[in-house]
């Protein structure tokens, strides 16, 4: 079997640069050609800015496979441009009830039904955008503070952002899940993302556990995590459908006041 992990040494690493294209391409030409975000989970986007922002900062420590360095750059570029279309497109608050799609109608009941200040539920685009933007600093701040101090404290801070970046990651489709499970619905998710989600996860873990190159555990634990979650995602799509006939009620949506967040 030693062809075979040499064959995934080389196309396993090109598949992970292109995998934001492969994965999300065609959800965010769909979502533009149809003007409209409804059944998207808008969490998708935060979840995979923040995680590709954190390993991007993990990389000066751990040094990892530069194949998964450039796959996080073109992440956040890829999850910049759905984030763009998903706004842009976002069905209008209802107040009577009706058609509107998640996740800009707060579901009427679940985990997440209310979220501190609103949070990533505003409906001016400004504040989603000052968020990335205050993140990225945060992080470029402390990596530059950290490392110019005692030189013990720095592999400590950079394994600890490792961890939180490949946490959030893994925990990707519990937002579409939830999402779905909630309108017992999995219409406005592209069959295309879950079918690139679950073969890249077998490609992803087998390249894991073979490759000569570094490769953190970290990486490998949370791999298969996410690899558990997107298989539970195939089974929603196989009872659910795309439940054309389903309906996800509005609930209107309230902005953030300026005083209330200095984001508005």
């Amino acid at each position: 079997m030693n062809w075979l992990a040499t064959l995934t040494g080389y196309i396993a690493p090109l598949f992970l640069i292109l995998s934001p294209i492969i994965s999300y391409g065609d959800q965010a030409i769909s979502m533009q050609r149809k003007k409209t975000s409804a059944g998207f989970s808008l969490d998708i986007p935060l979840i995979m800015l923040v995680a590709s922002l954190f390993r991007i900062f993990y990389w000066p420590g751990a040094r990892f496979d530069a194949s998964l360095l450039i796959q996080s750059l073109i992440m956040v570029g890829m999850q910049v441009a759905l984030l763009k279309i998903a706004l842009d497109h976002r069905p209008a608050p209802s107040n009577k009830g009706g058609e509107a799609g998640l996740p800009f109608a707060t579901p009427p009941e679940g985990l997440f039904t209310q979220r501190p200040y609103n949070f990533w539920q505003w409906r001016s685009p400004k504040p989603y955008w000052q968020f990335i933007v205050y993140l990225f600093i945060g992080l470029l701040a402390g990596e530059v503070v950290v490392s110019s101090m005692t030189p013990g404290y720095y592999p400590t801070y950079s394994e600890l952002v490792g961890i939180i970046g490949l946490s959030v990651e893994a925990i990707l489709p519990i937002p579409q899940i939830i999402a779905n499970a909630q309108s017992k619905s999995c219409k406005g998710f592209r069959v295309s993302v879950l079918a690139s989600w679950i073969g890249g996860d077998a490609m992803k873990i087998y390249w894991f556990f073979t490759a000569t190159s570094e490769i953190p555990l970290a990486f490998k634990m949370c791999g298969i995590f996410q690899a558990c979650c997107d298989c539970f995602l195939g089974i929603q799509y196989f009872f659910y459908g795309e439940g054309k006939d389903a309906t996800i009620k509005g609930h209107p949506l309230q902005d953030i006041s300026s005083q209330d967040m200095g984001w508005k």
